[in-house]
């Protein structure tokens, strides 16, 4: 059997290694393709910007922003994008932006949280630029302080002028230390046109000071865990040159740096103790530009919003809900089945709070949220739910945001998890339940055993009130008492074929969500096998999700 073509280049590979992740990669690389899929598309489409990165006419990395009067690009096609935004001609990245440049384009929407990436080349098209796609990717939602955006009257060009210098002024150093965002951009070629040559465009995130300023003026910037691909780090390790964009949220002003980039591989040499590593960055020249942009974005209250525990519940050996109400007076956020809770929490000993979003696996029309934590060994976050919060305790949480929800209509419904991510799914399952929905639905789970089998009677209950519902649970570690018991239908792990052979049909859409390999596992066995590309949605728990 011919064994798929790595999307990975040598330096991500190399990258991977050094820091033990190389099988993870392996598993997680099923999820970056030559395509863009019919969710991605849409979602390109409705953003007022991209963050793009790309090299000067120098060879000097840059990263900007490109924004648009509406949408900034058309996503009419799988395989390109057709740019309707424009840089301005103070921008330094202005000179690399035409046709045959290679360009690494992020689309970020920090409201839901979402991003996503593309890398490409671009070409000429008429009047307009189109990137052919080479990769493109999700990314997870770690580490994205959300905001919304609006925009004001453009300034006029001359009242705006750049500032040039080779180094930061102490002004510019206040700007970065104070943020907790910006964005990277990085690049490498193997000079034979490989889908994993090009640029990169990448988030960083953190609590205001997570960028480090040292005494000779380098950036020390912490490298946390995340997706495992090691795009941004393995593409400095072919190549150095880097180039960081600091956004002034509140004036539409951009802080736009290039320079040199090492990678410090012991994290505990971080200022920051949850870095996995540090990237320290040599500065060699810097563009500010006030108001560069029409856009502007505000923060959610200061404060967010505040739960109080109400109950928690063991739903199984690992599994632990907490039912959340709001601590003022007045209804919750409306939320949509599959969406997930932001949460921030004050942890004794860190020095900022700790965010993770969880997805709500109650019902959509409820008095409260209920969250599902799986208590994940080291997990500093979920230990922490587990060990200490309890009934009366108070969190802060942001609304409700995600993507990963079922298709209108009245095609039939196939929901399988494995594992915690039986939580969103079971949402949906409500509200089909709630809203007598007449379409066809089977939910699939999959679990080791009874001791990790979470909401068994509530699932079994929920089923049992649906009539066009039916269920199949798969143990793949039973034990004797297990099978005495016959809590599961069938034994061993989830597979496509056992999805296609539930005989939902040729229209059915399938929701999968599951560790990462599991729904890597199930997209590429049911795309053999003949369902749409469009028809199979996912979602994946974990930094890679």
């Amino acid at each position: 059997m011919n064994q798929p073509i790595s999307p990975f280049h040598s330096g991500e590979i190399e990258a991977q290694s050094r820091a033990g992740r190389a099988e993870r990669a392996a598993e997680t690389g099923r999820f970056i393709r030559d395509f863009m899929p019919r969710q991605h598309r849409d979602f390109f489409a409705s953003l007022p910007f991209l963050v793009v990165a790309g090299v000067d006419s120098g060879g000097l990395p840059w990263v900007s922003i490109l924004e648009g009067r509406d949408s900034v690009v058309g996503a009419h096609d799988p395989h390109s994008l057709t740019l309707a935004g424009h840089l301005a001609a103070d921008d330094p990245l202005l000179s690399g932006f035409m046709p045959g440049a290679s360009l690494g384009v992020l689309g970020i929407d920090p409201a839901t949280r979402r991003r996503n990436r593309v890398n490409g080349r671009l070409r000429q098209d008429g009047n307009a630029l189109v990137l052919d796609v080479r990769q493109s990717f999700g990314n997870c939602a770690q580490h994205i302080r959300p905001r919304h955006w609006h925009r004001v009257a453009k300034f006029a060009e001359p009242a705006r002028t750049a500032r040039v210098s080779d180094r930061p002024s102490d002004a510019q150093k206040q700007w970065i230390r104070s943020a907790d965002t910006f964005f990277i951009g990085s690049g490498q070629s193997s000079g034979r046109e490989e889908g994993s040559d090009g640029h990169d465009a990448s988030h960083r995130g953190g609590e205001p000071g997570f960028v480090h300023i040292d005494a000779e003026g380098r950036l020390c910037i912490p490298d946390y865990a995340g997706n495992d691909f090691f795009n941004t780090i393995g593409n400095l390790l072919r190549d150095p040159r880097v180039g960081l964009l600091f956004v002034d949220f509140d004036s539409g002003g951009l802080l736009q740096l290039t320079g040199r980039a090492e990678i410090i591989w012991n994290g505990r040499q971080s200022h920051d103790p949850n870095a996995r590593r540090m990237i320290i960055v040599t500065i060699d020249r810097v563009v500010e530009r006030p108001a560069a942009l029409a856009l502007r974005w505000r923060m959610p209250g200061a404060d967010g919003m505040k739960l109080r525990v109400l109950d928690r519940v063991q739903e199984s050996r690992e599994v632990t809900s907490f039912h959340l109400a709001p601590v003022a007076a007045g209804p919750l956020a409306d939320f949509r089945p599959g969406q997930h809770l932001p949460i921030a929490l004050e942890i004794p000993g860190h020095p900022g709070p700790l965010r993770r979003s969880y997805s709500l696996s109650g019902p959509a029309q409820g008095k409260h949220y209920r969250i599902s934590v799986k208590h994940k060994g080291r997990g500093m976050v979920s230990g922490y739910l587990h060990d200490h919060l309890q009934p009366g305790d108070v969190i802060t949480a942001s609304n409700p945001s995600g993507d990963f929800l079922m298709p209108d209509g009245d095609t039939p419904l196939v929901l399988v998890s494995a594992g915690v991510g039986v939580t969103p799914v079971l949402a949906m399952l409500h509200a089909h339940v709630a809203g007598a929905d007449m379409r066809p639905l089977w939910f699939v789970h999959g679990t080791q055993n009874r001791g990790t089998h979470a909401f068994r009677e509530e699932i079994a209950d929920l089923i049992a009130r649906a009539p066009h519902a039916q269920k199949c649970t798969h143990y793949s570690r039973p034990d004797p008492e297990d099978r005495r018991l016959a809590h599961h239908d069938r034994e061993g792990r989830v597979t496509a074929r056992d999805l296609v052979a539930l005989g939902a049909g040729a229209s059915a859409h399938y929701m999968i969500c599951g560790p990462v390999r599991f729904t890597a596992d199930l997209i590429a066995g049911l795309t053999r096998l003949g369902v749409p590309a469009g028809q199979i949605h996912h979602e994946s728990f974990g930094p890679a999700g």
